[in-house]
């Protein structure tokens, strides 16, 4: 990312940047202490279904890394859950920003298949980076996948 890590980590932790760079996101938002509440509208494909949750930032080392926990129910398409450890590295005067996801659902979105729904996770987060280099005027390049 073509921006300083201390740029970088205040724009991860800022809801305007988060909610324009989140695909779906109606609102994010503080709540208490390290969590953030927060709406997603989900394109699964045949099912645009709105999720109510909330994320928890832990394991926080000012702006090098966090761990992000999210789980929003989903109405009768049941619960989502995941989780993502964020790490930022100088790289002169730019930052890398690395990352590992996972996560769950359980109720109908599971009856949907992991296919549709491994597919949509990837669009959702290959979206959140396009946009949230947009939203935070950074130059994003993604790094080749190992």
């Amino acid at each position: 990312m073509s921006a300083p890590r201390n740029r970088i980590w205040e724009a991860l932790n800022d809801p305007a940047m988060l909610k324009a760079a989140i695909p779906g996101c109606s609102y994010i938002d503080w709540s208490v202490g390290n969590a953030l509440d927060l709406e997603i509208k989900v394109n699964l494909g045949v099912m645009h279904p709105t999720f109510k949750g909330e994320l928890t930032l832990s394991n926080i080392v000012p702006a090098e890394s966090y761990t992000l926990s999210g789980r929003g129910k989903g109405g009768f398409m049941g619960l989502a859950e995941g989780s993502a450890d964020v790490t930022l590295a100088d790289d002169g005067p730019n930052t890398i920003l690395t990352f590992t996801a996972n996560g769950g659902a359980s109720g109908q979105i599971m009856k949907l298949g992991k296919a549709l729904i491994g597919n949509s996770a990837q669009r959702i987060i290959d979206g959140f980076f396009e946009r949230f280099g947009a939203a935070a005027g950074i130059e994003v390049t993604p790094l080749p996948r190992a």
